[in-house]
């Protein structure tokens, strides 16, 4: 009994460890987003002085509000889209049989192995070619649906029991009407985990926003944040608070809805 406590014990001291360190980075840009800098002081573990300086120097000399509202624009279109269009094909290689029905799964899941430097030059030219280049559809349309979304609601939709459906269609539902009333519902932990995936990849996501857009206006915030650097000198407080203001919102997300993100990862999301 002993042994097993003190396995427990260091088990426990090992995770809280790791655990530390990897907050330690998010407490030192929290730290020095707020502590005044003075001289050589550019960074204390316990800072001395607090001030909100940094923060209201960031959102008056530049355009912050925009590049925020910008990147949640785009977050939220994206996770939307992908919440009813990944559910949806998921539904159909989960529910439906037709021809070719394997290898057009596989063929979205090797999707999955392209990088995504390969398609920059295509997917620009397509991009100019529609007129959609420095808008938002350029930052929203190529991303309304994804393989992995697809794979993970199609794992999760083979997992459900069909009778439910079945006895929906007797009473004569559509459809549309057992995905988005039947099986949405019974996905809840699946589309949570799709959605934070898919939000925080967008929420983050600079090489595509860079290279699609060239006004300052419809600059995300992490081609923002890579801007904001001067040519001769790097204002490293008001670098950590604009980097606080980009990291909040997913740790906040994730704290909210951290019981359905575990429960999707644990109840059957990712099963084969």
């Amino acid at each position: 009994m002993n042994s097993v406590l003190a396995k427990r014990t260091i088990a426990t001291a090992i995770l809280i460890i790791f655990s530390l360190l990897c907050l330690l980075p998010l407490y030192f840009m929290l730290v020095g987003s707020i502590q005044e800098t003075t001289g050589s002081s550019l960074l204390n573990f316990i800072p001395r002085s607090l001030t909100l300086v940094h923060f209201e120097s960031i959102f008056s000399s530049s355009r912050m509000m925009r590049y925020v509202f910008n990147s949640v624009i785009v977050s939220v279109s994206v996770v939307t889209g992908n919440l009813i269009f990944s559910t949806m094909v998921g539904y159909g290689f989960a529910r439906y049989r037709f021809k070719g029905k394997e290898l057009w799964f596989a063929s979205a899941l090797a999707v999955m192995m392209i990088p995504p430097h390969v398609i920059i030059i295509p997917l620009y030219k397509l991009i100019s070619t529609l007129g959609w280049y420095d808008s938002y559809a350029a930052l929203i349309v190529p991303w309304l649906v994804n393989p992995l979304g697809v794979f993970l609601m199609r794992q999760y939709i083979s997992s459900l029991p069909v009778e439910i459906e079945d006895a929906a269609r007797v009473d004569g539902a559509s459809d549309l009407y057992i995905i988005f009333r039947i099986v949405m519902p019974l996905a809840k932990p699946a589309l949570a985990v799709l959605a934070f995936q898919v939000f925080l990849t967008n929420w983050n996501w600079f090489l595509y926003p860079f290279i699609l857009t060239s006004s300052d206006s419809m600059r995300t915030l992490p081609v923002a944040l890579a801007l904001l650097k001067g040519y001769q000198s790097i204002n490293i407080p008001q670098l950590f608070a604009a980097s606080t203001i980009a990291a909040l919102p997913v740790i906040f997300l994730f704290l909210i809805f951290q019981k359905q993100i575990i429960a999707g990862i644990t109840s059957g999301a990712l099963k084969s």
